[in-house]
């Protein structure tokens, strides 16, 4: 297939419809197209035929790509009547009339005619039909006409006529003095006899002239040729008589008028083979009366009337006109106009056969006769297909929307109800209904749009099994139920007295079925006349029972889901009453473990700090021997004792800080802080606890890091805590190197040491809350500093995590939220 056919008013077009439209397209001359200016000002070119092809030289897809390539192509002489004519049809709703000229691709000149016929669609598009033809040839006709006739009226202006006195015996007594055209001097001429001058065959024309002339006292016309240096020439000599046995030849060249002769003769014969080959029905009738004076094949074709049935009848009395007004206007708007373009007119075939036609005339002199020049475009399989292209939408839309009402509604009920209204209205039937088996004991009708005058079939209902099951049966073995007239089908009795009953004259009938159990119908019925049901409307009904199967088990599913969830209700309001209960037990001892953590740790914290007190005050006494404090302890069991304290103390208040944190959250104080006047002045603070490990720290801090909104006590007690836990599991003598990026508004601060690695577990959960295994390597208060130095990152906005290299160490990062806007001024803010 040649074409694509897309269009945004048909857009499931069946294959064979548009392999059909494709066809008619491919026959029809010129190219045909469809163009959309929707009213938001967009444009769009909706379908090209393949006539663009021999007319523009380009593809049909490369049109659609840009269909602005064909106003590039327009000659620069005809842009602006081309844009006028767009404009004068777009304001004023008129169908669109334009001739000019386009420059193909080839460099080829071409004469164009461009028609369309603008309709306004129910959303204010403008969807634009038409034709566009070659017209080079008329026009060059055209021009070559005017050619000759100028040529022509030159001819007879520049050689006047050539008069001669001439004797019965054919001797010259005179001539006229401005003769130009006989190319001899006058002495050479008067007095010598035409068969001295003139060839013998000429001369024997001329003197049978002059005795005809003489003889009978009238007007003689004789024709006759001579050769000139420019060819052979054809000349006229009237002849009178101007005395006694003498005549006056009036002596003209007609040369100029026997070819203009030939050449309409040229033209006739074109026109007469044009108007017998047009696929176009062509006629000839009389302006006054309508009488057919000539038509050609495809008019013969197209309405079944013989050329012989035609001529000399009126389509009156052929009765061709559909609408009989339609030939008064015509004639009113040739009076207006003098002609009438793409009329779209309903003819009536012979047989009886309604075609639908596009129209176009002019009027014509017909030997003196004013006539009627009509040509008529066959549309009528085009109608059809935009007509079920219509029909075709239609039905989709039908089908979408049930399925969003199925989708979207639980109310079976109202969901039938309004498919079978909406199914009638496209049908177009008289009766649309539904019928469902085993409803209140038997199988009734339970929703139903019906004409009024017809009656209802929803008070019907039957438990006769022998008539139920012969419906089923008529069902279930093809699947529909198809009848376009009941009185001439063979069914029993009872059937018959149904379809009597309710006035049935033609059904359509399909199966619901759930599973592989009928479980009702959709029927429509026609009760005006037998009915002729279209496969569109089978089709549609077929996809209908689909859509209703899916409703009606959905409604099945949700009545079982009410009852579960009846149960499921009471069985959650149990559960519920037991969660409760529950969870005030676990509120109440929640308090009571806040409770006992508060005291406890303070009364630790207040025992740990005396204990402190007192081993300082023993530690800072002078000479502090065994022997002179009475004391059996050394200086380095007092040493170790206080570090114990100090250990245990540092669990307490981080103990205390992480049950703040749980229930309250970080508490941080904000404010800019710049950080490489940070981390230098932090830097400062370590150098004791560095040099007291042996340990080195490298710098490769960038000097331009940006500003951030933090905590600075927050931070410290951060980077103090990492430190602290490399230095407590590693020997002395670690190697620290510092460093910082920033990205994606975020900085990251790293410290990468050299020290002993860890697994990826230890890794992942370094910073979560646990209590570690005693033989591990992380003790229960380091534990809790580094828990909480997550929160004060995440509080911040940022994380924190480490990575291990093996053979190279760890990787302690964090990352911390930039300002945006360094510009602005200082600020604190408490969260």
């Amino acid at each position: 297939m040649d074409e694509t056919v897309e269009s945004l008013y048909t857009l499931d077009c069946q294959p064979e419809v548009v392999t059909l439209l494709s066809k008619i397209a491919a026959n029809l001359p010129g190219m045909i197209f469809q163009f959309l200016q929707r009213s938001d000002g967009s444009q769009f070119l909706l379908y090209v035929s393949s006539g663009c092809r021999e007319l523009y030289e380009l593809q049909p897809e490369a049109i659609k790509a840009d269909f602005r390539v064909l106003h590039q192509m327009v000659h620069p002489e005809d842009v602006s009547a081309l844009a006028a004519s767009v404009a004068m049809a777009t304001k004023n709703l008129t169908p669109w009339r334009w001739e000019g000229r386009i420059i193909t691709p080839s460099g080829q000149m071409k004469w164009i005619q461009g028609a369309s016929q603008l309709e306004r669609q129910a959303n204010g598009d403008l969807l634009w039909e038409g034709l566009v033809m070659d017209i080079t040839d008329r026009k060059q006709v055209e021009a070559k006409l005017r050619t000759s006739e100028r040529r022509y009226k030159a001819i007879l202006d520049a050689i006047p006529d050539s008069m001669f006195r001439i004797n019965r015996d054919g001797n010259y007594l005179d001539l006229k003095d401005d003769c130009k055209n006989v190319g001899l001097a006058r002495e050479e001429i008067i007095g010598k006899n035409m068969r001295d001058l003139l060839p013998d065959d000429v001369a024997i024309i001329g003197q049978e002239a002059i005795a005809k002339t003489l003889s009978s006292q009238d007007l003689q016309v004789c024709e006759y040729q001579l050769p000139s240096p420019l060819g052979m020439r054809d000349y006229e000599a009237r002849l009178v008589v101007s005395g006694t046995d003498e005549v006056l030849a009036i002596v003209r060249d007609i040369t100029e008028r026997k070819q203009a002769e030939a050449n309409l003769q040229s033209l006739a014969k074109k026109f007469s083979k044009a108007f017998r080959c047009s696929p176009n029905a062509i006629t000839i009738s009389t302006l006054g009366e309508g009488r057919y004076v000539e038509v050609n094949d495809s008019f013969v074709r197209l309405s079944g009337y013989e050329r012989e049935e035609a001529i000399g009848r009126t389509a009156f009395e052929l009765n061709t006109w559909v609408n009989r007004r339609d030939r008064l206007n015509l004639l009113q708007e040739l009076q207006a106009k003098g002609f009438v373009r793409n009329w779209e007119v309903e003819f009536r075939t012979k047989f009886g056969v309604k075609i639908t036609g596009l129209l176009s005339a002019e009027v014509i002199d017909l030997d003196g006769v004013p006539c009627i020049l009509a040509v008529t475009n066959d549309i009528t399989e085009r109608k059809q297909v935009e007509a079920q292209l219509r029909l075709s939408a239609q039905r989709d839309r039908l089908l979408t929307e049930t399925l969003a009402r199925i989708r979207s509604s639980l109310n079976l009920d109202q969901v039938l109800q309004t498919t079978v209204s909406e199914v009638r209205q496209f049908l177009q039937a008289d009766r649309v209904f539904i019928g469902l088996n085993h409803v209140q004991g038997g199988d009734t009708a339970i929703a139903e749009s019906v004409d009024p005058r017809y009656p209802s079939v929803l008070v019907w209902t039957t438990d006769d099994e022998t008539y139920l099951q012969e419906f089923k049966r008529l069902l279930t073995s093809d699947r529909i139920r198809l009848v376009t007239d009941i009185s001439k089908i063979t069914a029993s009795d009872k059937l018959k007295a149904h379809y009597q009953q309710f006035h049935i004259q033609a059904t359509l009938a399909v199966p619901i079925m759930l599973g592989d159990e009928l479980y009702g119908a959709l029927i429509a019925n026609q009760c005006s006349g037998p009915r002729h049901w279209q496969s569109s409307e089978i089709d549609l009904l077929q996809q209908m029972s689909a859509q209703l199967a899916i409703a009606i088990q959905q409604s099945f599913i949700y009545q079982e889901l009410a009852q579960l969830n009846a149960n499921l209700e009471q069985q959650v309001e149990e559960r519920t009453a037991q969660l409760q209960q529950k969870m005030q037990e676990i509120g109440e001892l929640q308090r009571v473990k806040d409770v006992v953590l508060h005291t406890v740790a303070h009364d630790l914290r207040t025992a740990v700090m005396g204990n402190l007190i007192v081993l300082k005050n023993l530690l800072n006494t002078e000479g502090l021997e065994p022997e002179n404090t009475g004391i059996p302890v050394s200086r380095s069991v007092i040493e170790r004792m206080i570090q114990g304290n100090d250990r245990q103390l540092g669990m307490i208040d981080s103990l205390l800080e992480m049950h703040c944190c749980e229930g309250k959250g970080i508490v941080l104080r904000r404010e800019f802080v710049s950080l490489n006047t940070f981390l230098e002045s932090m830097l400062q603070e370590l150098q004791p606890l560095l040099q007291q490990n042996q340990a080195n720290l490298k710098n490769l801090l960038p000097q331009n890091l940006p500003l951030v909104l933090a905590d600075s006590t927050g931070l410290k007690k951060v980077l103090i805590n990492l430190f602290t836990y490399r230095w407590q599991h590693n020997p002395p003598g670690l190697n620290f190197t510092l460093k910082a990026k920033v990205a994606d508004g975020m900085i990251r601060l790293q410290i990468q040491d050299d020290g002993a690695v860890m697994s990826k577990l230890e890794c992942d959960r370094l910073f979560n809350l646990y209590i570690p295994d005693p033989q591990g390597p992380c003790l229960t208060g380091m534990a809790l500093k580094m828990y909480l130095s997550r929160q004060i990152m995440q509080a911040h906005g940022g994380e924190i995590g480490v990575t291990s290299h093996r053979q190279r160490g760890l990787t302690f990062w964090f990352s911390l939220p930039t300002i945006p806007n360094e510009g602005e001024g200082r600020m604190t803010n408490n969260t």
